[in-house]
C-alpha cells in the first residue's frame, strides 16, 4: 500500500477500500521504524484524531480528492499542535498558536498529518547538514545527503515514509533535494502560494511547494496549496486553477530551450548523461530543442548570496530571547541576553549568514553590494524573457552531481554554494521551476543515485511544467524507482 501513490491512495479512500485511520496507522508504522532522522516530531494521538475525523467525512460523503490522505509538512510551517522549529535550538520547543497558510489549506481539504519534517535550520542550506537536530540521511545510501533544505520532505518521499510532503524553495530547497532523492517537485511562482506561518529565510524568494512521487500527485496537492491569501503582502490574487486539468495534453512541437551554460565544465559527466537521455526522450515525443543563452546564471550566486542573507539578517532580528523561544539562562543585562541567546540558539550556518547580510546591509556598503546585487537580480529575470521568446520551457540539469556524503563539504561552505548553480537563478527570477526523476548516476561508494531534470517555466505556468512532467513520467519510469528498503 505504501508504494502507490497519492492519486491511487485517493481513489481507494473515496471507494472505501481502506481508510484513513488504516491508512495512517500504516505511515507511523513506518516511520517508527526509520532511521533517516527525516521527522522531527510524531504524535501518533493527533495524527490518528485527524485520521477519524477525515473517516467521518468520506462517510457523509463530503470529500475532495485528499480527504483522508497523509501528509508530513516541512518544520518551516508553523502548525497549532505539532512543534515548529524550523531546524533550531532557537525554536527547539515552540509551538504556534495558529497553523501556516498552507497547512491551513491541507486540514481545510481532510489531509491526514503525519508530522514535522527535518530542515536545514530556517531552510538554510543545501545538504540537511545544518539542522540542530542532525542531519537527514538519503534512502538511496545513508551515507550521502539528501539536499536541502527540504532534505526531510525529499527524503521521506522517496523512502515511502509519507506519500507527499510541504516543502519550501528559497533557492532550490525543492528541486535540489527532490532530483538527490529521486522524487519529483515544484517550485510555484513567487506569490502563488502563501507565505503566512512560514518561518521566514529571505521574504522576497521563500515560497511552498510540494514533494510528490509524481507529477500528477504534485498536481493535486498544488490544487491546495495555491490561491490568494490577503494575510500576505506578496500573495498573488489569480482566479483558481486545476493544475490536473491539463495533464495529458499533447506536447508535440513544444519547444525546449537548453541553456549552453547549464552543461559547462562543473557538469558531472554521469549527470549530464542523464539528462541528455531525458531531452532525447522529449523529442521521441515530439519536442524541438532550441539552443539559448541565459548569460548571468553564474552571477547568480553572488547576487543570490548578497541579497538572501541581507533579508535573513533582517528576518532573524526578533529572535532575541525577549518574546518566545531560546533564552540563554547566564548573563548580566539585556544586551548581554541577546548576545549569549543568539550565540547558543543559532547554529553556524545561520550566524554566518545573518554577519553577511548585516556586513552588506550596513553603511558605506549597501550601495557597493546590495544595491548592485538588486540590479543583476533585474538583468537575470531579462535573460529569461528573452529565453522564453525563444521557446516555451527551458531544461537543464537541476544539481552539478548526484548526491554527495555527509560530511564531504562541511568545512567548505563555498563549494555547498556552488551545488546551488542551476537554480538559483530560478528563484531570483520569481519563476516557476520542477524536478523529476530522469536516471542515475554514480555515487561516492559506487552506489546509483538519482538525477533530476529541471524543467523551468514562464510565469504562472505551473500547468504547463505539470503537463510536459506527466508527459515524460508516463513514457518514462524513473518516478517509481525506489530505494531498496522502501
Amino acid at each position: 500500500m505504501h508504494t502507490k501513490t497519492l492519486k491511487e491512495l485517493s481513489a481507494l479512500l473515496q471507494a472505501r477500500k481502506i481508510s484513513a485511520t488504516e491508512l495512517a496507522t500504516l505511515y507511523l508504522g513506518r516511520i517508527a521504524h526509520s532511521d533517516l532522522n527525516a521527522f522531527l516530531h510524531v504524535d501518533e494521538a493527533l495524527t490518528l484524531k485527524q485520521a477519524a475525523l477525515a473517516d467521518q467525512r468520506i462517510a457523509r460523503n463530503d470529500t475532495t480528492p485528499l480527504t483522508g490522505v497523509p501528509i508530513a509538512h516541512k518544520d518551516i510551517f508553523v502548525t497549532r499542535d505539532w512543534r515548529a522549529t524550523a531546524g533550531s535550538k532557537m525554536l527547539e520547543n515552540y509551538v504556534s498558536p495558529f497553523d501556516a497558510a498552507v497547512v491551513e489549506r491541507f486540514n481545510q481539504a481532510g489531509t491526514v498529518t503525519l508530522g514535522k519534517l527535518n530542515c536545514d535550520e530556517f531552510a538554510m542550506g543545501g545538504s540537511n547538514e545544518n539542522s540542530a537536530f542532525g542531519p537527514v540521511k538519503n534512502p538511496w545510501d545513508k551515507a550521502a545527503i539528501p539536499g536541502g533544505s527540504s532534505g526531510g520532505s525529499a527524503a521521506s518521499v522517496a523512502a515511502r515514509l509519507t506519500p507527499c510532503a510541504t516543502a519550501t524553495d528559497t533557492g532550490g530547497s525543492i528541486r535540489q533535494p527532490a532530483s538527490l532523492c529521486g522524487v519529483t517537485g515544484i517550485k510555484p511562482t513567487y506569490g502563488r502560494v502563501s507565505r503566512f506561518g512560514m518561518i521566514a529565510f529571505a521574504s522576497s524568494l521563500d515560497q511552498g511547494g510540494p514533494i510528490a512521487k509524481t507529477a500528477e500527485d504534485c498536481a493535486l496537492l498544488l490544487n491546495a496549496m495555491a490561491g490568494f491569501d490577503e494575510r500576505d503582502s506578496t500573495s498573488i490574487e489569480r482566479p483558481a486553477e486545476d493544475f490536473s486539468a491539463g495533464l495529458t495534453r499533447d506536447i508535440k512541437g513544444l519547444r525546449i530551450g537548453v541553456p549552453r551554460e547549464y552543461f559547462g565544465p562543473g557538469l558531472a559527466p554521469d549527470v549530464e548523461q542523464a539528462v541528455r537521455a531525458a531531452l532525447s526522450e522529449y523529442e521521441k515525443l515530439g519536442a524541438v530543442l532550441v539552443d539559448i543563452s541565459l548569460p548571468k546564471t553564474e552571477l547568480s550566486i553572488p547576487v543570490y548570496y548578497v541579497l538572501a542573507p541581507a533579508e535573513a539578517s533582517s528576518n532573524l532580528s526578533r529572535f532575541d530571547g525577549v518574546r518566545y523561544g531560546h533564552r540563554a539562562r547566564n548573563y548580566t543585562d539585556l544586551s548581554d541576553m541577546y548576545m549569549q541567546t543568539r550565540a547558543e540558539g543559532f547554529g553556524d550556518e545561520v550566524k554566518r549568514r545573518i554577519l553577511v547580510g548585516a556586513y552588506v546591509l550596513s553603511h558605506g556598503y549597501y550601495d557597493a553590494y546590495y544595491l548592485q546585487a538588486q540590479k543583476i537580480r533585474r538583468l537575470i529575470a531579462e535573460d529569461f524573457k528573452s529565453a522564453f521568446e525563444q521557446c516555451d520551457v527551458i531544461m537543464g540539469p537541476v544539481s552539478p552531481s548526484v548526491a554527495w556524503n555527509i560530511g564531504d563539504k562541511a568545512d567548505d561552505p563555498v563549494a555547498n554554494y556552488l551545488a546551488d548553480i542551476f537554480t538559483l537563478s530560478t528563484s531570483l527570477a520569481g519563476l516557476p521551476g520542477m524536478s523529476i526523476p530522469c536516471g542515475f548516476g554514480q555515487g561516492a561508494r559506487n552506489g546509483r543515485l538519482p538525477v533530476g531534470l529541471q524543467l523551468i517555466g514562464n510565469y504562472f505556468e505551473e500547468a504547463k511544467l505539470l503537463n510536459i512532467a506527466h508527459r515524460y513520467q508516463q513514457a518514462t519510469d524513473w518516478h517509481l524507482r525506489q530505494p531498496e528498503q522502501a
